[in-house]
């Protein structure tokens, strides 16, 4: 995930394109070529409209995965259209009318709602089945929170640019707590990405 030096991933409005610079941006294409599956809400579909297909780097596509739990998008995104990799809406269970649904090419699968929202256990444990073992949740924020917090991340990789936004939509949306020492701080490594840094954090363990 790529942030701001003040933990911003767009502006209040949604614009995101582009926080970090092209170093970043042919990382984020080489960790899809190497996933079985690449993983994103709602809202960025609907702010970016993303392919989430390998364009930068040589690789395949992986399965594309859309969160949509109360089926917000109207179906009109270009990664409903193209026949360019195989495409997910997993949604509420509640919100699918049953059958062999399919929003233009992709396939709508329903799990049960949980709160506000699907349980991102549940959701990889249907990857799985699927032979989708390797997931890459690329954003947004909202999305990457929620399988932080599940516990659901082995992995976190955030791209931090040398850019001051001041307001706008933060990278992580998490409980509030009252001491720095229950904070995560989890071991990582730093990497230069042309102007900016990338932080690959081990949550493992």
């Amino acid at each position: 995930m790529g942030q701001s030096l003040d933990g911003r991933i767009a502006t209040l409005c949604g614009a995101s394109q582009w926080v970090t610079g092209p170093e970043d941006i042919l990382h984020n294409h080489r960790m899809r070529a190497l996933s079985d599956a690449v993983l994103v809400g709602a809202g960025t579909v609907r702010h970016d409209d993303p392919k989430l297909t390998v364009r930068h780097c040589a690789g395949r596509n992986p399965v594309r995965v859309v969160v949509d739990t109360n089926r917000r998008l109207d179906g009109g995104q270009g990664i409903f259209h193209d026949d360019a990799a195989p495409t997910l809406l997993l949604c509420a269970r509640d919100m699918t009318r049953g059958g062999a649904e399919r929003v233009g090419a992709a396939e709508v699968v329903g799990l049960p709602r949980r709160g506000d929202g699907l349980d991102p256990a549940e959701i990889l444990a249907l990857l799985a089945e699927r032979g989708l073992g390797f997931v890459f949740i690329e954003g947004g924020g909202v999305t990457v929170s929620r399988f932080l917090q599940a516990g659901c991340l082995d992995r976190l990789q955030v791209t931090v640019a040398p850019l001051i936004l001041g307001s706008g939509r933060p990278s992580f949306t998490l409980p509030e707590i009252e001491t720095i020492d229950g904070g995560l701080r989890p071991k990582s490594r730093h990497f230069v990405l042309g102007a900016d840094i990338l932080f690959d954090c081990d949550l493992r363990g």
